[in-house]
């Protein structure tokens, strides 16, 4: 516990700054690393990562595309580079293949590819929603909606949780935390919304914030079960190591991923 309490204090300090500087290319910088790393953690969850390589030009994409999003006058712009992107590195795996003479498992190559999509395109939405015209107040949402549901349904769930929620992937989860989860998350945003509102000029509506709140807490506790279920599938503790006491990147954002591209969606949408 002490260990997992200092490297929050740590993490936190970190954050703080990324955030006041998130205007700058320092804000896509650290996603970028987060991404980077995210990819090298599912490339060793797949036992990939020694093939250098394969992967050194994943990690260079992964690196790159929140980075490259910053200096693009769109988010309809970037989109379209990410496709193409993505695309190339597609057709460089299947090349990959081709030179190997067909030595490698072929639908291993295939479930990286696909969980570096959803890595890649996770992080990245991050970047989307701070480039957005009201990304300025948003983009905290993503971070703010997955921490606040994953605190407090582990402290209700401790609390009164009595009913479990899918103890096939995750045995602690429960219907009681889950729910105490959503009704937190939701009065969490309405009291960000007063305060930006109040204090730093914002105009956010309370409604698409209750909203958000509602639908990002869902989102945040399938995040983590989706996490939860690869790693049961490939039979791993934790990801990786980089934050002590918490385990990696993708231990410590797995809900903050999937959260990220479903907010995007719903402040075009909304």
């Amino acid at each position: 516990m002490k260990t997992r309490v200092i490297t929050g204090i740590v993490a936190i300090l970190l954050f703080i700054p990324i955030c006041y500087f998130s205007y700058t290319v320092v804000f896509p910088i650290a996603i970028g690393i987060l991404c980077a790393v995210g990819v090298f953690e599912m490339a060793k969850c797949l036992k990939l990562h020694k093939n250098l390589i394969l992967t050194i030009p994943m990690y260079i994409v992964a690196l790159g595309l929140p980075v490259f999003r910053f200096f693009l006058p769109s988010n309809t712009q970037f989109l379209a580079c990410a496709l193409v992107a993505l695309f190339g590195i597609l057709i460089f795996l299947f090349t990959f293949v081709v030179i190997r003479k067909n030595k490698d498992d072929l639908n291993q190559l295939l479930s990286f590819f696909t969980l570096f999509i959803y890595v890649v395109g996770c992080f990245s939405s991050l970047v989307m929603i701070r480039c957005s015209t009201d990304g300025k107040f948003m983009y905290l949402l993503a971070f703010l909606g997955a921490w606040i549901c994953d605190t407090f349904a582990y402290f209700v769930g401790m609390l009164f949780g009595k009913h479990k929620l899918i103890p096939e992937i995750s045995p602690k989860k429960t219907v009681e935390g889950s729910i105490g989860g959503i009704v937190f998350t939701i009065c969490g945003f309405a009291l960000y919304g007063l305060i930006v509102n109040s204090f730093f000029g914002a105009e956010l509506s309370y409604i698409k914030l209750c909203i958000l709140g509602a639908v990002l807490s869902i989102v945040s506790q399938i995040g983590d079960l989706i996490a939860s279920c690869i790693k049961r599938k490939y039979e791993i503790k934790d990801y990786g190591f980089i934050f002590p006491g918490h385990g990696g990147v993708l231990d410590r954002f797995d809900s903050v991923m999937l959260v990220a591209p479903v907010l995007y969606l719903l402040n075009v949408l909304i």
